[in-house]
């Protein structure tokens, strides 16, 4: 059996929590084929790639220089696949950050490999590997078959359980690309405010929608946020109308998100929302509708006015936190 190789995407805090929980996959899943599992990363930090070894990684492939210094899905592709092709590699997992649904698509076009994106469940005693998959919006879930040599995977960020970390280092090895052929790369990162969370990877978003008025309507939300030490979500509307930056924007045109609790706030639920937050495992809406769509969808419907109803929820959710 070849091996099993996992983008280890990092950050300036560290490694990415998407990153980790693609650790666990790739931990699963060497046990169940007996192969050999490494990492791949793309990023001048040495003594973090060492770490890896505590996600249950005994090699890490390692690209540094110039070319890494900022994203780049031909350069990060290019070491990636080196790597694959050191460990003899045939199963790729990242998780499904913006830069990982990027690079996942350019990966597996430069391995010519399947591709499965998003994914949420692997059945892992199937043969051939057989994955899931939300589709139309999340109106169905795609169970595919992953019949190709090699498979490219992108697993939804918060559905898959990270591993327990071990007291362990991991053999680093230097991936060094000379000759790599850049035409497109990042040039500017602006940074989220310091502490701030990624709705991506958060397990509790706090989102406004039209219903919150304006701009200054989002403060109860963001209130709410930090009682919960949750990240901060937003509706297309809401965003559309410049109340809020659009890296807040949950949706089908924003980012989907898989968080423990979503609390939408005055979002009357249309499917481009719910197709970025359906699979939330547990969902409260408030709106003064109570026809709003949202409303049959969510776990807790609460019809009022937002601005009553969240600072008296942010009061005894907090007391509960606290017990």
């Amino acid at each position: 059996m070849a091996g099993i190789l996992v983008w280890a995407e990092a950050s300036n805090d560290g490694i990415r929590k998407a990153a980790r929980e693609a650790a666990g996959v790739g931990v699963k899943l060497a046990e169940k084929l007996n192969a050999p599992l490494a990492a791949v990363m793309c990023a001048d930090k040495p003594d973090l790639a060492a770490k890896l070894g505590r996600l249950g990684f005994s090699k890490v492939y390692a690209a540094a220089g110039e070319s890494f210094s900022r994203y780049s899905s031909e350069a990060f592709s290019a070491a990636i696949a080196e790597a694959g092709d050191r460990l003899k590699a045939d199963i790729y997992l990242l998780g499904a950050t913006a830069l990982g649904r990027d690079l996942a698509a350019r990966l597996a076009a430069r391995l010519d490999a399947g591709l499965a994106t998003d994914v949420t469940e692997i059945q892992w005693d199937s043969s051939p590997l057989t994955v899931v998959r939300p589709v139309y919006s999340g109106k169905l879930l795609a169970v595919t078959e992953l019949t190709a040599e090699r498979k490219v995977i992108s697993l939804r960020p918060n559905v898959f359980p990270a591993p327990a970390e071990q007291e362990r280092s991991a053999e680093v090895e230097a991936i060094s690309l000379e000759d790599v052929r850049i035409r497109a790369q990042v040039q500017k990162a602006i940074q989220a405010a310091q502490g701030a969370l990624d709705v991506t990877e958060a397990e509790i978003i706090v989102s406004g929608g039209r219903g919150v008025g304006g701009p200054e309507g989002f403060k109860v939300v963001e209130d709410l946020a930090r009682a919960l030490r949750g990240a901060v979500g937003a509706s297309r509307a809401a965003v559309d109308s410049g109340w809020i930056p659009y890296k807040h924007q949950v949706g089908q045109t924003g980012k989907v998100v898989s968080p423990v609790l979503y609390i939408a706030c005055g979002i009357s639920g249309a499917i481009q929302h719910f197709a970025g937050m359906g699979s939330s495992k547990f969902i409260i809406a408030i709106n003064t509708d109570k026809e709003a769509p949202i409303m049959g969808k969510a776990d807790f419907s609460i019809v009022g006015d937002l601005f009553k109803v969240v600072p008296i929820l942010k009061e005894e959710l907090g007391k509960a936190m606290k017990q």
